[in-house]
């Protein structure tokens, strides 16, 4: 009898144990911001794309698939970095309270040293599989977004998202130094696309979020502008952005499959920028901050498809 209760006992046991490693590893890639990174990587990789010539070969694959690991790698590191130095003010937002630093779930120490290991791995991986330039222009990179964003520039400026979105438009300019050992004008327009984006999108996710960036102290547009002066911005940046969408066709980058894409998502994010300058609504704000993720994503397949196209 007593060793029928000690097998009963004992069978929950290792699936309890099972259970508890799975979710500390669900912690561990949450930290990651999964999301953001594969954006990051997607982009990075349409810019390796076009680096090539042709059909990439073998060995062309070989160094995008080296390449992207490595980038997702710095990316994951600088994201979970990030997550540890906002922990507190994570804590007091609906959005992000949900993070396992902000819970107290991971501790500070296990935080820091999975992310200097991502960090590390990456690294390895660029420099010698890749190259030394992509290897600083990702670091440097990390710095950007990690230090000065997160730590300097998150908490002193509204500006932030402005200045701080050079360290997020940096992928295509990854990828295309990855596969060409230098930085071309024409990884230069697509930092630009990315760069001009960034405001609108993180302002009119900010708009509808505004009390949660008040709670927390950050010195966002909507917080310290209010919320017409943002819809301002949102819209004059839309319009300039439109502008730099054309600027790959114009300098012979693509065709008119290209042209096509843009033109029809640009027309489609001034549109909503128009309406929620117009009439606000908390719902037209988040429409507005999740088409501008479409805009991105398919404005950058759009190159991938015409380049193979035409």
């Amino acid at each position: 009898m007593q060793a029928e209760v000690m097998n009963v006992e004992s069978i929950p046991q290792p699936a309890t144990a099972t259970a508890q490693r799975s979710s500390r590893w669900a912690q561990y890639y949450a930290l990651t911001k999964p999301r953001v990174v594969q954006l990051i990587v997607f982009c990075a990789f349409i810019g390796m794309v076009l680096a090539v010539p042709g059909v990439p070969t073998w060995q062309d694959w070989g160094r995008m698939l080296a390449a992207c690991a490595g980038i997702w790698l710095v990316a994951a590191a600088a994201a979970a970095f990030n997550c540890l130095v906002e922990r507190t003010i994570d804590a007091r937002m609906k959005r992000t309270a949900w993070r396992p630093t902000a819970r107290g779930e991971l501790s500070h120490r296990q935080a820091l040293v999975f992310s200097a290991l991502l960090c590390a791995a990456g690294a390895a991986i660029l420099l010698l599989a890749v190259n030394a330039l992509t290897l600083w222009l990702t670091l440097a990179t990390f710095i950007g977004y990690a230090v000065i964003y997160t730590l300097v520039l998150k908490p002193l400026t509204p500006q932030n998202i402005v200045i701080g979105g050079a360290s997020g438009a940096m992928p295509p300019v990854l990828g295309w130094a990855a596969m060409t050992g230098q930085v071309g004008h024409e990884a230069l327009l697509l930092f630009l696309i990315i760069f001009l984006w960034t405001p609108p999108h993180f302002w009119a996710l900010a708009l509808y979020r505004v009390e949660d960036y008040r709670k927390s102290g950050l010195p966002m547009l909507p917080v310290t502008h209010g919320n017409e002066f943002t819809r301002l911005q949102i819209l004059l940046y839309t319009f300039v952005l439109f502008a730099a969408c054309l600027m790959p066709f114009a300098f012979g980058m693509s065709s008119w499959i290209y042209l096509v894409a843009a033109v029809g998502l640009s027309i489609g994010f001034c549109g909503y920028a128009f309406a929620l300058w117009r009439n606000y609504s908390d719902d037209l704000a988040r429409r507005t901050f999740r088409f501008s993720l479409v805009h991105l994503s398919v404005l950058f397949a759009a190159l991938l498809v015409d380049h193979y196209l035409l």
